[in-house]
């Protein structure tokens, strides 16, 4: 257990232990002791919570937390809710499947809760633009990872180079960086999962201003005529994804995850078109490395950048657990700063939490100025119908160049989604 969590600890045990003391042989023991079933999806995330607990447990005797961690939890958590056995507390990765439930109502309200007050306003809005059960507030937002382009501080630095806050910019980093004899991307397209944070990461500027709301709002009617479609609002950002991927190395197209992960952690590339979560395979090959991250580039004024976030881990309970009371405690000190302020740091992610400090790791520094001045927003393929298979053809894009039939594929596929969702919902 780490030294924080671990004097916290050994103040609460001795304080219970005082208590007991005191009370003789009072109380009937394990009688008085509510028993909290909390669900927890990060498998990484393991052991850190487990020290959360047992430091939570050391300054609240009378609660028990069970901690159960799954792989597949998104399906697990559906089959406790079909089954009416939603745990007390629980931990789910914000997407788009997650904000289906709670647009179903069963977590609990937490707008009323003084919790909701110290965690920042635009980690919140985006789970509210994956959903909630009507004005409710239904999740909490924990932590947060960052999708932007890493890149190695070393390399910058020895090359006299800046962070570009252009598009332009960026375009003549690649080419100073190729002329110079340095590869400028590490990327991979041989899981057709890799070049999803790029997307994210572009696409996100052009789908500002309600394009999804409108996109369901079309819904079968979407086409390159409709008011919004991919056909009429994508192509520059097709386009200029794929225009990244050209400065990439060689065989990047049959190269694995662990491929580009262990060519940028050799220095054998400037950059990497991923996210914070591809630092921990990075370091464990070079864990000297420098790396920082910045937001992609897009638009024309560089104060109007925004660094794509989606929250890593969001709490929730059970809208209707008998022990309400017990939960929220356990919630309200998973939030305390000094427990998430561990935590985060442990993940290497941004902890939600206004004023909790961050470690000093440069990856997280480099881009807290966007979490401190709200300029962050949701990934869009959460926004995207599980039904689309949007990987897919994003990836095959990055094959062929046929940005056309891509956006036409996608518009065609959203308005398969849309007719069947109609149907289902006038049939009942």
């Amino acid at each position: 257990m780490r030294p924080r969590l671990l004097r916290t600890a050994i103040a609460g045990a001795l304080t219970a232990g005082l208590t007991l003391a005191l009370g003789g042989c009072a109380g009937n023991g394990a009688a008085d002791v509510t028993t909290l079933d909390f669900f927890q999806f990060k498998g990484e995330a393991l052991e850190d919570f487990n020290e959360i607990i047992a430091a939570f447990e050391a300054e609240n005797p009378d609660i028990k937390v069970v901690q159960n961690q799954v792989g597949d939890a998104e399906t697990l958590i559906r089959t406790l809710l079909v089954k009416d056995r939603t745990p007390d507390v629980m931990t789910l990765n914000a997407n788009g499947n997650f904000g289906k439930l709670a647009e179903a109502g069963v977590f609990y309200d937490f707008s009323d809760e003084p919790i909701l007050d110290t965690i920042s306003p635009g980690v919140q809005d985006i789970l509210a633009d994956l959903g909630n059960h009507g004005d409710e507030v239904n999740s909490l937002g924990y932590v947060n990872n960052a999708n932007g382009i890493i890149y190695n501080q070393d390399i910058f630095e020895q090359e006299g180079l800046e962070v570009p806050e252009t598009w332009d910019e960026l375009i003549a980093l690649c080419d100073t960086l190729q002329e110079r004899g340095i590869t400028p991307f590490a990327t991979s397209l041989a899981e057709n999962w890799t070049p999803m944070p790029s997307w994210n990461g572009i696409g996100a500027y052009y789908a500002q201003d309600d394009f999804f709301a409108e996109m369901r709002a079309d819904g079968a009617s979407i086409g390159p005529d409709s008011a919004v479609s991919f056909e009429e609002d994508f192509p520059e950002a097709m386009e200029r994804q794929a225009e990244l991927f050209q400065y990439s190395q060689d065989g990047y197209r049959g190269a694995s995850y662990d491929d580009s992960t262990s060519l940028f952690a050799q220095g054998g590339a400037a950059m990497m078109l991923q996210g914070i979560w591809a630092l921990s395979p990075v370091k464990a090959v070079n864990p000297d490395i420098r790396a920082g991250i910045f937001p992609y580039p897009v638009p024309q004024d560089p104060a109007d950048r925004m660094l794509v976030s989606g929250v890593d881990v969001a709490v929730t309970m059970a809208r209707d657990t008998p022990h309400k009371e017990e939960a929220l405690r356990f919630i309200e000190f998973m939030f305390r700063p000094d427990v998430i302020e561990e935590f985060a740091a442990s993940q290497t992610m941004m902890p939600s939490v206004e004023g909790a400090q961050l470690s000093d790791d440069p990856a997280l520094q480099s881009i807290a100025p966007y979490f401190e001045s709200g300029r962050i927003t949701g990934f869009i393929d959460h926004q995207v119908p599980t039904a689309i298979p949007l990987t897919g053809v994003v990836q095959q894009y990055l094959y062929d160049g046929d940005v056309q039939g891509a956006l036409s594929t996608l518009d065609n596929e959203w308005r398969k989604v849309a007719v069947r969702t109609i149907t289902k919902n006038e049939e009942d």
